[in-house]
């Protein structure tokens, strides 16, 4: 299940976590009218972030591999909640270090 959230850079403040794009464009266009007359505010940004609330956009690209990999482990069992169990974060740990050891095995094998 994707997680969203909404920032305004203005008011310093984030949205709850939105699981449907529809509600996340809602909670935003709500807080422009309320807040900034309708505008959009400079720096406000909306994205999907991983069920530790960080954005993905701000991880690196093994940081984000690991993070949608477990999170989709973890959806698995409980596709509503935030947080991370252990067991889903070592499982896509050991996927990656396994699909890489498979890498260098063919690699090595043909040199």
């Amino acid at each position: 299940m994707r997680r969203y959230r909404y920032r305004c850079s203005v008011c310093l403040t984030t949205s709850p976590t939105a699981f449907h794009l529809d509600d996340l464009t809602a909670e935003a266009e709500g807080h422009r009218k309320a807040l900034h007359g309708g505008h959009f505010p400079d720096g406000e940004h909306a994205g999907e972030i991983d069920r530790l609330g960080r954005w993905y956009v701000s991880l690196g690209p093994l940081a984000t591999l690991h993070a949608r990999l477990s999170d989709t482990l973890a959806d698995l069992r409980h596709p509503a909640d935030m947080g991370r169990p252990l067991w889903a974060s070592v499982t896509a740990a050991l996927v990656i270090g396994g699909a890489a050891a498979l890498v260098l095995a063919v690699i090595f094998a043909a040199l």
